[in-house]
């Protein structure tokens, strides 16, 4: 059965909000290696990453994906109006995927795999403590000053004039029409822009609580970042895994030779391509240490 042919399940987070998750389950269950939750990243679907669930079940993991509200399959009719920010993608919406995952597979090991904006909300869900290992695609802090040259003119004009402009004008981020990102929720974009333009950004935006949240995560984390990441620079991917300073942490930066390809970029990790390279190489061997 194919990603897209798994039926989609509905998961309730604690305020009542129904989210749309897809659970793969692994080949002989009763041989389970552990559970995997995938954390999307900014403004991509859960059927992106359905070839990489696919294939880690094949590898003996369960695995669940899932849309944060207002996205994707969780999205239910307009944005206008609708109350939502990264806290709550976060503390809500990852903790009710995370805790489906293990009323469905019980007693496995849990594990966490963030693209981008995955691994910077992992602090927000109260669930982590109940995690083996994170692990890290392509995440950076998104401060703007330390995006990649080639980004910082574009989101110069982004967070300067575009969505200052469209969220009082439509009462949500019209990402689609405009050909950015995709569409959001007023509150989710608002903050995402705060936090871009501060240097330390959620934690220099929310304070020494989030600070404090962290510090406070103990989890190993493994970072996988690639030399050209259109988006994240090293300096991002450093200073955004700075800030957990309660847990082990393994920076491992790829270039795209070393695999002998010309490019990864910021979405290529989760492409069936990299099977044999990325996911059977650098993936797995990290979920396993």
């Amino acid at each position: 059965m194919t990603a897209h042919r798994r039926p989609l399940e509905t998961v309730t987070a604690s305020d009542g909000t129904a989210l749309a998750a897809r659970f793969h389950a692994p080949r002989g269950e009763g041989s389970a290696r552990g559970a995997v939750l995938i954390v999307p990243a900014m403004g991509v679907g859960q059927d992106y990453y359905g070839a990489f669930a696919d294939w880690l079940a094949e590898q003996g993991y369960a695995v669940a994906t899932f849309d944060y509200r207002g996205m994707g399959h969780s999205r239910h009719g307009s944005l206008r109006g609708l109350h939502a920010d990264l806290v709550d993608w976060g503390s809500l919406d990852c903790a009710a995927a995370l805790d489906a995952l293990a009323e469905r597979f019980p007693g496995l090991p849990l594990y966490w795999i963030g693209h981008s904006l995955g691994g910077q909300i992992l602090p927000f869900c109260p669930r982590h403590t109940r995690l083996a290992k994170a692990i890290t695609v392509a995440t950076g802090s998104g401060y703007w000053r330390e995006n990649t040259w080639t980004l910082r003119c574009y989101v110069w004009w982004l967070w300067y004039f575009v969505v200052p402009l469209a969220l009082p004008l439509f009462g949500y981020f019209p990402g689609r029409r405009l050909r950015k990102v995709g569409d959001l929720p007023r509150g989710v974009m608002a903050q995402w822009r705060r936090w871009c333009l501060d240097r330390d950004y959620a934690v220099g935006v929310e304070g020494e609580a989030v600070r404090r949240l962290y510090a406070a995560v103990e989890t190993p984390i493994v970072s996988l970042s690639f030399t050209d990441d259109e988006f994240m620079s090293a300096r991002n991917t450093e200073s955004i895994h700075a800030f957990y300073t309660g847990a082990a942490r393994t920076m491992t930066r790829i270039a795209p030779r070393e695999i002998g390809v010309k490019r990864i970029g910021h979405f290529g990790f989760f492409r069936r391509r990299f099977a044999d390279t990325l996911w059977r190489g650098r993936l797995l061997p990290a979920l396993e240490s």
